[in-house]
C-alpha cells in the first residue's frame, strides 16, 4: 500500500513551528486549537467565519411608548447545503467526536491522520507533464489536490548569471538551477497537511516575484518538473513516479512556440539556448531518471489509455487507506 497512516496528531491552526500536541482517547477532539504564541500565521484551512447576526430592515421606533407584547426570538436559518457542509465536518466514532471545522477531510474517524498520495511526473522541456498532471486531476474527481510544479524553484539568480541568461548562456535545465531544499521541505510540510508559501517564478525577468502562492496539503499531491526524479530525498516522498516519453521534435516545437509566444523571446536565441543547454541537459540528467518510473508514459497528455490506467491506480490506492483507516480503527 504506497499511502500510510499515521498516528493521529492534531494541527494547531494558527502556528508555522508548532506541528501538532499529543491528544489522548478523550471524548470530544478539536483541531481547531490556537495557542497563546502562535496567533499570527495559519497552517491549516482557517476556520469558517461566523456571519453577524441578521439585522432588521425597520427604522427604529421614534415613540416611548414600549409594546406591550414580549420581545420575539429572531432565529437564524440555514439552507439544506449549509447543514450537510456542518455535518460533513464532523466525524463521529464509539470514543471520540473530531469537530474538522470545514478542512478536508485528513483525519479518520479514529483521529488518526492519513497521508495523502503523492505522485511524481518527470520529463524533457515541454514533453507535456504540466498537461498529463491536468488530466490527472480532471479524471481523479478527487475533492482536495494540490499541483507543485518545479518551475517555482529556481534559484535567485546573481548579477552575473543574470547577463548569462540575457544572452541565454545560463543553463536552466541544470540541477544546480533549482533549490531543492526548499521543494524537500516544501512537499514535507504538504504532505503533514500545512499550509506552505510557494514562490512565483518570472521567466521574463528570470527572477521570483515579491508574492508568493499559498498552497495546502490535499488527498492526492502532483508535483512535476524535468528534474523530478533527481533529489534522492523528494525520489523517497513519491508514491508513484511516471516519466513522460514524448519526441524530441515534438518537445522543440513546443518549446520554440512557447518561449517567442509567451516569453517574448527570439528565434536564434531559443534554438541557441536548447542545442547547446537544454538538449545536453536532458541527455545527462532527465533521460537516466526515466529507470525510476513506474510508468512511462508515451505521447504525453494525448495517451488517454495511459493516463485511464493511472487514475485506476489512484482510485485502488485511496479507496484501500480509506478501507484500512475504517476496519483499524
Amino acid at each position: 500500500m504506497a499511502a500510510k497512516v499515521q498516528q493521529f496528531d492534531p494541527p494547531s491552526s494558527a502556528s508555522s513551528e508548532s506541528d501538532g500536541c499529543d491528544v489522548e482517547s478523550n471524548d470530544q477532539v478539536f483541531l481547531q486549537e490556537e495557542t497563546e504564541d502562535d496567533e499570527k500565521e495559519n497552517d491549516y484551512y482557517p476556520a469558517p467565519i461566523s456571519p453577524p447576526p441578521p439585522q432588521s430592515p425597520r427604522p427604529p421606533s421614534t415613540g416611548s411608548q414600549k409594546s406591550p407584547r414580549s420581545k420575539r426570538q429572531r432565529t437564524a436559518s440555514m439552507s439544506q447545503s449549509s447543514k450537510k457542509t456542518s455535518s460533513e465536518s464532523i466525524l463521529r466514532s464509539h470514543t471520540r467526536t473530531i469537530y474538522t471545522a470545514g478542512r478536508p477531510p485528513w483525519y479518520n474517524s479514529a483521529g488518526q491522520q492519513v497521508e495523502p498520495f503523492v505522485i511524481g511526473i518527470c520529463g524533457g522541456s515541454a514533453s507535456g507533464k504540466t498537461t498529463v498532471a491536468a488530466k490527472i486531476i480532471e479524471s481523479l474527481d478527487v475533492p482536495w489536490v494540490t499541483l507543485l510544479s518545479l518551475d517555482s524553484f529556481y534559484k535567485v539568480l546573481n548579477e552575473k548569471q543574470h547577463d548569462l541568461a540575457a544572452r541565454n548562456e545560463y543553463n536552466f535545465d541544470h540541477p544546480d538551477a533549482f533549490d531543492f531544499e526548499l521543494i524537500a521541505s516544501t512537499l514535507q510540510r504538504l504532505k503533514e497537511g500545512k499550509k506552505v508559501e510557494v514562490p512565483i517564478y518570472n521567466f521574463v525577468t528570470h527572477s521570483r516575484e515579491n508574492r508568493t502562492k499559498t498552497m495546502y496539503g490535499a488527498n492526492v499531491i502532483i508535483f512535476e518538473g524535468i528534474l523530478a526524479f533527481y533529489h534522492a530525498e523528494i525520489l523517497k516522498t513519491l508514491d508513484m513516479k511516471i516519466f513522460v516519453d514524448t519526441d524530441a521534435d515534438v518537445r522543440l516545437a513546443r518549446r520554440l512556440r512557447r518561449d517567442i509566444c509567451q516569453r517574448g523571446r527570439d528565434l536564434e536565441g531559443v534554438l541557441k539556448q536548447y542545442c547547446n543547454l537544454v538538449k545536453p541537459a536532458f541527455y545527462h540528467y532527465i533521460a537516466p531518471s526515466k529507470v525510476h518510473a513506474d510508468i512511462i508514459v508515451p505521447r504525453g497528455g494525448e495517451n488517454e489509455v495511459a493516463i485511464e490506467l493511472i487514475v485506476h491506480h489512484v482510485h485502488t490506492q485511496l479507496q484501500l487507506v480509506t478501507f484500512c483507516s475504517f476496519f483499524f480503527s
